[in-house]
């Protein structure tokens, strides 16, 4: 006699099940350095090229091995960088001139063992997780403003935020997650930029 295949509700219970437990099977893995080791800013810079002004960023990551358990396990991860552009006001709060945003998808593919990054419409396939890193981590040449629409002659405040984007996470394995420092993978910065647009 055939067997019945699974009810369609049944494997969504069963799915959401093994997320509800994941948090709890990731704590009992090895312990991590601190997120200060696992995500370090190495380089941040500001230059006008072009017409526009232009980031540049590298961040050294090292996933704990809790957040690459998780990603074996299926699940996808988001990483996200953001920058702003202020002008400083001594008699109100600075003036936001600029803000750009980007947000990467970092998953693994277990039929092919290869890594997939995913920014907007594009993907990029990798045969190592350290490759896949890598491209997640650093961006060259990123418009931040057109010149035009900046203040001539004035010197800006750049804040600078990348992180691992927590909230997208599937939401079972949200429980538990804000106090523990092996998710909290998160780099700030602010940086003065001269006038001519350069970073002093």
């Amino acid at each position: 006699m055939t067997p019945r295949p699974p009810r369609p509700g049944l494997r969504r219970r069963t799915l959401l099940q093994s997320l509800a437990c994941l948090p709890a099977c990731l704590a009992a893995g090895l312990s991590t350095p601190a997120w200060a080791q696992a995500a370090e800013l190495t380089a941040l810079s500001v230059r006008r090229e072009d017409g526009e002004m232009r980031l540049d960023f590298a961040v050294r990551l090292n996933l704990p091995p809790q957040v690459e358990d998780a990603l074996r396990l299926g699940v996808p991860l988001y990483f996200v960088a953001e920058a702003s552009l202020y002008r400083p006001r001594w008699y109100w709060r600075d003036e936001r001139l600029a803000r750009v945003r980007r947000t990467w998808r970092l998953s693994f593919q277990p039929l092919t063992s290869s890594w997939r990054v995913s920014l907007g419409a594009l993907s990029q396939t990798f045969a190592s997780l350290s490759e896949a890193v890598a491209t997640i981590s650093a961006a060259a040449g990123w418009r931040l403003a057109d010149l035009s629409a900046l203040p001539a002659g004035e010197a800006f405040t750049l804040q600078f935020l990348y992180e691992l984007d927590t909230a997208q996470l599937p939401s079972p394995m949200q429980i538990g997650l804000g106090s523990r420092a092996d998710w909290e993978l998160r780099v700030e910065r602010e940086l003065p930029v001269s006038a001519t647009g350069t970073t002093p």
